[in-house]
């Protein structure tokens, strides 16, 4: 008797291992896609990828535009919440590949120092502005999250960049874009909001 319990235990942890592996593979995964509008067809975005490959991603009827506009680095203070792509260097300091000034509404989205694809290698840091002073290479800019913190050097070439509200009827051919979708199993894209250059500017991120 013991040993058929056992077995019918041992199935129904099996079974329920088995659901779980199916239910974690059936989990969208978040992609980043970088490109230009080629298109908007009802509820589909045809984009050219960076790398030149084609792609459709289905937006929702109410989706976000956030347009993609210009900042000052001077008026990036401590206090402020910001995004920097960054390349590691030999003194664990970041080197800014561009910064990102989030408005206060989205103060706090993704904070934490991670992996990126902006560029190989690449790192993100969203966090809260601790300190700023004037360095030999550039604005160096101390950065705080809720793991850590990171010195930043922003050399005068990175773009700086802010969020504003933005239109559907932005997303016309030749605008460039930056968008965070889901990818599911069958391949198929989907968005709930898309970033894009106010005037032709490239989403720096």
């Amino acid at each position: 008797m013991r040993r058929t319990t056992g077995l019918a235990v041992g199935a129904i942890g099996i079974a329920l291992l088995l659901v779980a592996a199916a239910a974690f593979a059936q989990q969208p995964q978040r992609v980043r896609l970088r490109g230009t509008v080629e298109a908007v067809e009802g509820s589909v975005l045809s984009m050219k990828s960076r790398d030149g490959s084609e792609l459709k991603v289905k937006l929702p009827d109410n989706v976000g535009v956030r347009d993609v506009v210009k900042y000052s680095l001077a008026d990036v203070k401590p206090g402020n919440f910001i995004g920097v792509a960054g390349m590691p260097q030999p003194d664990g300091s970041q080197k800014a590949l561009e910064v990102l000034v989030f408005p206060e509404a989205m103060r706090g989205t993704g904070e934490g120092h991670y992996p990126w694809d902006l560029q190989p290698n690449s790192t993100m840091t969203n966090a809260n502005v601790e300190n700023e002073v004037e360095g030999v290479n550039g604005r160096e800019l101390t950065l705080k999250y809720k793991d850590g913190e990171k010195k930043i050097i922003v050399p005068p070439e990175a773009p700086v960049v802010t969020f504003e509200q933005g239109d559907k009827s932005e997303l016309k051919p030749g605008a460039k874009i930056f968008i965070i979708a889901l990818k599911h199993e069958d391949g198929t894209l989907e968005a709930a909001s898309v970033n894009v250059g106010r005037d032709g500017l490239v989403p720096p991120m």
